[in-house]
């Protein structure tokens, strides 16, 4: 098969345009720390409620620094009782799902995780601001969907 020079020239120009563009994507990702939701761990959605952390779910302090926050989502709620997190300081969210695919969205944060039944996804924030946070699901989880929303309070 013979390729004209021009076939050739166009061909060589897409190939590099197509390196460049996924070298500067992976690149940027990386130095801007994007990763996926971290959890693979696994948990059988039907005893959700019987295993810790979500058996006391809430704001637990695991040492000076760090505070774990154990939430479950469910249809058109989280049990989330009277979230406060200090400014400051590393909180390891704990999501879980009993029953279909949610999120776990704070607005105004890097904080954004599918929540999908039988697994636990973590994820790690610092809050830099006081403030009350909004938290929404952003995947649409039934007819009472827009109803799933609670608050984060960081002082």
């Amino acid at each position: 098969m013979h390729l004209h020079k021009y076939e050739k020239i166009w061909l060589v120009f897409g190939l590099v345009s197509l390196i460049v563009f996924l070298s500067i994507v992976g690149v940027s990702a990386f130095s801007h720390g994007h990763t996926p939701a971290g959890g693979m761990t696994t948990i059988d959605p039907k005893k959700v409620n019987e295993t810790a952390p979500f058996d006391k779910p809430g704001v637990t302090q695991i040492d000076d620094d760090t505070y774990q926050v154990a939430i479950v989502a469910m249809a058109f709620g989280y049990t989330a009782p009277d979230l406060k997190v200090p400014v400051g300081k590393e909180i390891i969210f704990k999501v879980t799902s009993t029953d279909v695919v949610h999120s776990f969205t704070i607005d105004n944060t890097k904080v954004n995780m599918m929540v999908v039944p039988g697994q636990i996804t973590t994820k790690s924030y610092t809050f830099d601001k006081p403030g009350k946070y909004l938290i929404l699901c952003n995947e649409y989880c039934g007819s009472g969907h827009h109803y799933m929303f609670t608050e984060i309070e960081v002082y």
